[in-house]
């Protein structure tokens, strides 16, 4: 919203009175001594008493205005802090002389912030407030905030205007009071469990840890291009074979591909690497995680999401191919052969690139017809080696991996797998990702040869997990899109006609 805005403009000039008038209106000298939350848990104790208030109990709260009813002598105002929402009673002669008609009426209004100090008392409709003693202007909002940001609007707004949403929105606080506490415990149970937390580069020579299209940029001092991160895994293996034993990092990653409700290019995930494990012992691990966080969170084990209702005292496992067939319904002799898998695709009308490999295709299948009939926990184990190249062959069969990948009301969650620490196979896979490269496969891995090496010199037997925390958090707080548990998602740029549309 422009400065040259009417309603702005109007602010101004009050704010440039108040300065006239010798009141400060961007004030630095709060003297607020509680928050509204611990104000109301402490004098809840007034409604019991005779007179329903107490004048010998003295507070000073602070807090944005959100409702303001003007009368004659007396005035009530609700102001919310972080914590929550207090009414307050102004009356015109308990305020120094001139004060209420002359600033308070005239020139203070609803999203402007303000201290207030006085006794707390009950109204005669029963509310907990706080009789006003003195009132001191912080700060000025010279811009109004707009009605239409009451309960459920225009989402666009509110992820361009997140600080609005905000404001207006206690329930959106909550979600991201959430999410900082889903990542705080997540850092208390990995450190619980003997894991160190460690940092790695977020720009990298190579893009690698992931099948992902990459963001570019260019580092002046070394004249080479890097690659924002897409993935920790490579650098955080190359501490097991350091030494360290067990390693996780909080991360952020970076993928230059499309956006829908559960990708924005730029997400959090955490990455754990455990020596002298497998990716068996992950999925107990996992269990005890979430069994971690609902229990902290105080959430219940049957989580309602949307109109699914997931329980989390029913996790499951089933192989991928298994997966095909029982729960996907695709024909078991179709399942194990490509051509076969091809013409099933296209008599169901589903259009994949041609060429790819029966592991590939195996996995379109997945995609297509069984990953959103998953609601419960499930893990899903036993990958093709052709879409896992970071993940160690079966002993009993070399054609899938020890790898799963956990769905959660139809979307994935987590994936993790026994650790290739075979260089030569490492190589050959890498090799075989330059040729799908090379075929026209911009996402396939890129050639690591410093990795390779590094897995010469011996990584005991790991086990590797990666968890998304933004998809972990529109389960937990039954969000349906990703720019929900974003502060500040992705937008696509907007010129200022368009601004100016959506504002009026």
């Amino acid at each position: 919203m422009p400065l040259t805005n009417k309603y702005i403009q109007q602010r101004i000039e009050k704010a440039e009175f108040l300065k006239q008038a010798g009141i400060n209106p961007y004030a630095n000298n709060s003297q607020r001594n509680t928050s509204i939350e611990k104000y109301l848990n402490v004098n809840a104790d007034i409604a019991n008493t005779e007179s329903q208030r107490d004048e010998n109990r003295s507070y000073i709260v602070s807090g944005r205005i959100k409702l303001l009813r003007i009368m004659g002598k007396a005035s009530f105002v609700k102001i919310e802090d972080e914590s929550g929402i207090l009414q307050i009673y102004v009356a015109r002669d308990n305020l120094p002389e001139g004060f209420y008609n002359t600033i308070f009426k005239k020139n203070i209004e609803v999203g402007d912030i303000i201290e207030v100090g006085g006794y707390p008392f009950v109204t005669g409709k029963g509310e907990l407030s706080l009789h006003a003693s003195n009132l001191k202007l912080l700060t000025k909002a010279i811009a109004p905030l707009p009605e239409k940001f009451h309960g459920v609007t225009d989402k666009e707004i509110r992820y361009r205007k997140r600080y609005l949403d905000l404001i207006m929105n206690a329930e959106v606080r909550k979600t991201f009071q959430t999410r900082s506490k889903v990542i705080s415990l997540t850092r208390r149970f990995f450190e619980d469990k003997g894991f160190l937390e460690v940092e790695t580069p977020m720009m990298h020579p190579i893009a690698g840890g992931a099948n992902a299209k990459p963001f570019v940029t260019h580092h002046n001092a070394l004249s080479t291009d890097r690659y924002l991160r897409i993935a920790p895994e490579l650098y955080l293996k190359r501490l097991i074979v350091g030494g360290f034993e067990a390693v996780f990092e909080i991360n952020r990653n970076f993928r230059n591909e499309g956006m829908d409700a559960t990708h924005n290019p730029e997400f959090t995930s955490i990455e754990f690497y455990w020596a002298y494990k497998t990716y068996k012992d992950l999925i107990e691990i996992t269990k005890e995680y979430f069994a971690y966080l609902f229990e902290h969170l105080n959430l219940p084990s049957l989580l309602p999401y949307g109109e699914l209702s997931v329980n989390f005292e029913n996790f499951q496992e089933i192989p991928l191919i298994e997966s095909l067939t029982t729960i996907g319904g695709v024909p078991a002799e179709v399942a194990q052969d490509a051509e076969k898998i091809y013409a099933y695709l296209k008599e169901k009308a589903i259009n994949v690139k041609p060429n790819l490999n029966l592991g590939q295709l195996q996995g379109e299948l997945f995609d297509e017809f069984v990953e959103e009939k998953l609601i419960d926990p499930t893990f899903i184990t036993e990958y093709p080696v052709e879409i896992s190249p970071l993940a160690r062959r079966s002993d009993e069969n070399p054609d899938i991996t020890e790898r799963f990948e956990l769905f959660i009301a139809g979307r994935e969650i987590a994936n993790a797998f026994s650790e290739l620490n075979d260089p030569v196979d490492q190589l050959g896979r890498f090799e075989g990702q330059m040729s799908a490269k090379d075929a026209g496969d911009d996402e396939a891995h890129e050639m690591d040869k410093d990795f390779v090496e590094a897995l010469s010199y011996g990584m005991a037997p790991t086990a590797g997990q990666g968890i998304g925390i933004d998809r972990l958090v529109m389960l937990l707080t039954n969000e349906h899109s990703i720019r929900d548990v974003l502060l500040f998602p992705a937008m696509k740029p907007q010129n200022e006609d368009e601004q100016s549309q959506k504002e009026e």
